[in-house]
């Protein structure tokens, strides 16, 4: 467990929770999603959040994704998990990922009731103070941070980074040149390599990937192309693959999840049989222009040796 108080940066891998057709977690396929997410050399593992499906875990199965996560991983990569909601739950679940070897969590939204701006503060303050553990706040849905929320954060010494999945560019404008390096910024938008290009000028040094679970050579080529200004590769790229799937993604609610079970499956890695309610699995005709998208995409750009981190 790392006390370096610093948020990881580069391409952050975000496993999925892959379910029986009994609608059990499948540890050895979460194992195998988390190994693969390893080799291919991205910089962190988020286990048990949005794309693991935190919201309908249970404490035996969230302990169990820790566990995996943190065996796997072995110390090569930080290992964060995801707690968020109820805060009676939200202070269960640090103390388990600080139990279990974590080192750090990411603090989602509180459910139904977003209180007022002192409130929200307060809460992730008492989540981040809970352990000695690295947090990250994240800004999203009807969560959106203030300059007094994150002067309030500022003086916690946990709280080493702030995601933003709102897009809200004023705002990012604002929170990045107010507080500058006191916190390492995180792009959480659905399906990040849209929006990478606009947030790198802003401090932005990190995102979750989503198509990094089934095509995590093609995001560091993106990655890479935008960070040397390589402006024609990140344009074919956004023309043929990440717009188009983009496009996919914005059809049906829950296909940030669904979606990329739905891409491991066509390019055959395991993704389990399920993914849990309220989130529908991928619609035949969605699947079939995925499908069609991947294999084009592997066409015009081919894995031909294994891609390393930055």
């Amino acid at each position: 467990m790392s006390t370096e108080r610093k948020a990881p940066t580069g391409i952050l891998g975000f496993p999925i929770a892959p379910f029986t057709e009994n609608n059990k977690l499948d540890e050895k396929v979460l194992a195998s999603n988390i190994q693969f997410l390893v080799d291919e050399g991205l910089e962190a593992i988020f286990v048990a959040c949005g794309a693991g499906e935190y919201q309908s875990l249970s404490k035996e199965e969230y302990e169990a994704m820790i566990e995996t996560a943190v065996s796997i991983a072995g110390g090569k990569v930080p290992v964060y998990t995801g707690v968020g909601g109820n805060i009676q739950t939200s202070l269960e679940f640090t103390r388990i990922s600080a139990d279990k070897g974590a080192d750090g969590y990411l603090i989602l939204p509180p459910y139904l009731v977003p209180g007022e701006q002192a409130g929200l503060a307060a809460y992730l303050k008492a989540i981040s103070e809970s352990t000695d553990l690295n947090a990250i706040v994240y800004q999203r849905d009807h969560v959106s941070l203030s300059v007094p929320v994150l002067e309030t954060l500022s003086e916690v010494p946990q709280v080493v980074g702030v995601k933003d999945g709102l897009g809200n560019m004023e705002l990012n404008v604002i929170l990045t040149q107010t507080f500058g390096k006191r916190f390492s910024w995180l792009n959480g938008m659905p399906l990040a390599e849209v929006t990478m290009p606009a947030y790198i000028p802003l401090g932005f040094d990190s995102y979750s990937s989503a198509i990094s679970n089934y095509i995590p050579h093609i995001s560091r080529k993106f990655y890479q192309a935008i960070l040397s200004g390589d402006q024609d590769t990140a344009n074919e790229i956004y023309q043929h693959v990440i717009l188009p799937i983009n496009h996919i993604r914005r059809q049906r609610n829950g296909y940030a999840v669904s979606l990329i079970k739905a891409g491991m499956e066509i390019m055959g890695i395991p993704a389990g049989q399920n993914v849990r309610l309220p989130i529908l699995p991928v619609e035949k005709e969605h699947y079939k222009e995925l499908e069609s998208i991947l294999n084009k995409a592997l066409n015009r750009f081919p894995k031909n040796t294994p891609v390393q981190s930055n």
